[in-house]
Order: C-alpha cells, then sequence, then structure tokens
C-alpha cells in the first residue's frame, strides 16, 4: 500500500524517519521539506501538498503526492520528452502531470476514482504554469481506455494488484491497437506489484532509478522501476 507522511502539514520538527508496518513517519527536517513543497508550488502556481484518505479503502489507496526531489530526478533521467505523452494512474491534484509537463514540456494525463481529488487538479490546471498541457478525468482506473498516443504510464501504489491486473489489460488492447514503445514508471514498488509485473510477459524490466540518497532512512523501496511493453 501507499503510505507517506512528508507532505503532512503538522507543528512539530522530526529530524529522522522510520517505518512501522510500511507506514511512513517523517524522513527529512518537516520545516526543509514544507519549504520546498511551497516553493515547487508556489512556481508551479499549483497547491498539491497533503495527504488524502478520507475515501480510501482496501483496493483504492490514499492520495498522497510523490516528494519533488523524486520528480525532479525522474525528469532528469531522459526517458521522457517533448513528445512523449505521461498517463498518471491515481492523479490526485495533478503533481506529477504539472511538474512533468513543465520540466520535459511533454503532455500528461492524470486519472482519479475521486471526484474531488479531480475537482482539486482541474482546479489547479486553471492556473498552472504548464496547465495547457495537462488533461485531467475521474475514471475507473480498469475501465479506462488507453488513449493510443499515451507512451509513458506512471504509478505510485494508487490502488491494489487486483486493479492493476485490470490495468496491465486495458493498456495491453491500446498496445495492440496501435502498437508502440510504452515505458511503464513505478515508483516505491511494493513486492506485490514487483512480483505481478515479473510475470507480465509483455513486459521487459528495463532499469530503474535509486532515489534512495534523496531521504536519510536508506529504504531500498525508495526507487523508480521501469518496464517496458514493445
Amino acid at each position: 500500500m501507499k503510505f507517506r507522511s512528508r507532505d503532512v502539514q503538522i507543528c512539530v520538527v522530526i529530524s529522522h524517519g522510520k517505518r512501522y508496518d510500511g507506514e511512513y513517519e517523517f524522513q527529512a527536517g518537516w520545516e526543509m521539506n514544507h519549504r520546498q513543497i511551497e516553493e515547487w508550488d508556489s512556481l508551479l502556481k499549483i497547491k498539491t501538498s497533503g495527504r488524502d484518505d478520507s475515501i480510501s479503502n482496501t483496493i483504492n489507496y490514499p492520495y498522497e503526492p510523490t516528494n519533488y526531489p523524486v520528480l525532479e530526478r525522474f525528469a532528469n533521467a531522459g526517458y521522457i520528452r517533448k513528445a512523449d505523452c505521461l498517463l498518471d494512474y491515481g492523479c490526485g491534484k495533478g503533481r506529477v502531470g504539472f511538474f512533468m509537463s513543465y520540466q520535459t514540456r511533454c503532455r500528461s494525463i492524470g486519472i482519479d476514482y475521486d471526484e474531488r481529488m479531480i475537482q482539486g487538479a482541474l482546479t489547479n490546471q486553471k492556473t498552472a504554469v504548464s496547465g495547457r498541457r495537462t488533461e485531467f478525468f475521474c475514471e475507473n482506473a480498469g475501465r479506462y481506455a488507453v488513449p493510443a498516443d499515451v507512451n509513458r504510464i506512471y504509478f505510485f501504489n494508487p490502488f491494489s494488484v487486483e486493479i492493476l491486473e485490470q490495468v496491465l489489460a486495458r493498456i495491453t488492447e491500446s498496445y495492440y491497437e496501435n502498437p508502440r514503445e510504452i515505458l511503464f514508471f513505478f515508483y516505491y514498488p511494493s513486492d506485490d506489484y514487483i512480483g505481478r509485473l515479473m510475470r507480465e510477459d509483455m513486459l521487459e524490466f528495463l532499469d530503474e532509478i535509486s532515489c534512495e540518497d534523496l531521504f536519510e532512512s536508506n529504504d531500498s523501496r525508495e526507487r523508480i522501476m521501469i518496464f517496458r511493453m514493445e
């Protein structure tokens, strides 16, 4: 499951982070992280901070935005360029799409099952510096028909492996309808996700982007695993 708490706003400063049964406490000093979030949100002209688990359940996991240092490393890795179209599953308020469209000039699409999150993304889109290169839709991920021009796909543990199975089927359908190289990016992947992906005949493990050094916990899950469908 996706548990991150570095964006949570509290009134104390904690200098170290630990995991307890998969739940993240804090890694860097909260003040530094919060300032960084505010700086990037201000630059992008969006508001994306905060964790939201108000309607999460056993198959749809809480909204938790990817941290900006991870997104910076992702953008700088060179896997996404201006000609690409990035699809973000469980987009929440749209941070990944706005950031990647700003940094790489790619087009981005975000989908989420939570109407409130999509409304937040659409509100951000009105002011975002990269808003014209983004789209957001309230959709059921397992039934979403993947557009023919999508060739980059991002996941931050948005849902259970059961829904991932359905999503992979929809992506495969899109691939057969319009064959092209599709790259999959899985940030902070769970063992269940990795096990399922390694058994998928249509996917080839390509690379990983380590993010362990960005935080103090030396957590081996701090990485973006990259798979290719071709």
